[in-house]
């Protein structure tokens, strides 16, 4: 397969304001604390990632950590999840490396299966499973044609659309789909058991 799809082309300059990213996964045990249960479907550990988690579902969890705790958190825009992907922009084919198995949970090498968080090497920023393990939802609308007009300065995503961007590949995919730059999307109510989040909190 050749590297790189349509949609992640062109390459262009994108600048993100100050914001703070989710060392891990939010996990099944974050998630349970929260919600009172949890819908994943592997049953390994509280340390593992939630999973089987739609857009919805996610934004659910937000809302009710948000009144718990007085915060703002959200889920990443497509930007700032490429950002903090790249080690804070730098070129790397994964997340913090330029070799899938430093870094992801991927088919050839997850067993089937998701993985505690963090029990692969984290990126330059010191984040962990940004390549693999589960898929993440992103805030924004997908746009296969976006990077074609999107704005230098915090780009937001399309204003409207019926798919969601979700990025990072998983343990269920081959190595190919845990590159920085591969971009996929689903709909808002699609849950897997290898689909799930991380928070952002932007900077104050």
């Amino acid at each position: 397969m050749v590297d790189g799809s349509s949609d992640e082309k062109p390459v262009h300059k994108v600048c993100v304001d100050d914001f703070y990213m989710g060392k891990y996964e939010v996990t099944r045990g974050e998630y349970r604390k929260i919600m009172g249960s949890s819908p994943s479907r592997f049953d390994k550990g509280e340390r593992y990632p939630v999973e089987n988690v739609n857009w919805n579902d996610a934004q659910s969890f937000i809302k009710k950590l948000n009144s718990r705790t007085g915060r703002k958190y959200r889920l990443p825009t497509e930007a700032e999840w490429e950002y903090a992907t790249r080690s804070g922009g730098k070129k790397e084919k994964y997340a913090g490396s330029n070799s899938s198995e430093d870094v992801a949970w991927f088919d050839d090498n997850s067993g089937s299966s998701t993985h505690g968080v963090g029990t692969k090497s984290a990126n330059g920023l010191g984040i962990f499973d940004m390549s693999g393990n589960v898929w993440e939802w992103c805030q924004n609308w997908y746009d296969e044609n976006y990077y074609d007009k999107s704005p230098v300065n915090n780009p937001t995503g399309p204003l409207s659309g019926s798919l969601l961007v979700v990025r990072g590949g998983s343990w269920h995919y081959v190595s190919w789909f845990v590159r920085s730059a591969v971009r996929s999307r689903l709909r808002p109510g699609y849950r897997f058991k290898d689909l799930g989040f991380r928070l952002v909190l932007s900077g104050q």
